[in-house]
C-alpha cells in the first residue's frame, strides 16, 4: 500500500523532518500539532486559546486529506500540565461534540516551543 503525505498552507508547516500528516489507504495519521499560526507565530495565551488554535491546524491536515473531526478514530493529547485539563477538556469538547474518538491524554514535561498542548490524531477517511 502507497503513502501519501498531506501538506497544506493553512496549517503550520513541519518544523523538522516530518510531514503534517500521512495518508495510507483510508487511514489519515496526523503529526501532533502545537498552538501555532499557519505563518508559523505562536498563540502564547492561556491553555484555552491554544487548545483552540491546535484545533484549528487539525481541522485544515484534515480538509487537506478529505476529512473532518467526524472522521477522527484516535486522538492523543499531549499537556504540560494537567491542572489545565479541565480547561482543555472543555474546548476539546467543543470540537467533537457527540463524537468521542478513543483518546489518551499524558502530562509530559516539556512541549516544542514550550507550549501548553500538543494533539495528534488518526483518522479513517474511507
Amino acid at each position: 500500500m502507497a503513502i501519501s503525505f498531506v501538506s497544506t498552507d493553512k496549517a503550520p508547516a513541519a518544523i523538522g523532518p516530518y510531514s503534517q500528516a500521512a495518508k495510507v489507504g483510508p487511514f489519515l495519521f496526523a503529526s501532533g500539532q502545537i498552538p501555532l499560526r499557519a505563518d508559523g507565530t505562536l498563540v502564547e495565551g492561556d491553555v484555552v486559546e491554544q487548545t483552540h488554535q491546535v484545533f484549528s491546524n487539525i481541522q485544515a491536515v484534515l480538509a487537506e486529506a478529505g476529512g473532518n473531526l467526524t472522521n477522527v478514530v484516535k486522538a492523543t493529547v499531549f499537556i504540560k500540565d494537567m491542572n489545565d485539563f479541565g480547561q482543555l477538556n472543555e474546548v476539546y469538547g467543543q470540537y467533537f461534540g457527540d463524537h468521542k474518538p478513543a483518546r489518551s491524554t499524558v502530562e509530559v514535561a516539556r512541549l516544542p516551543r514550550d507550549v501548553k498542548v500538543e494533539i495528534e490524531i488518526v483518522a479513517y477517511i474511507g
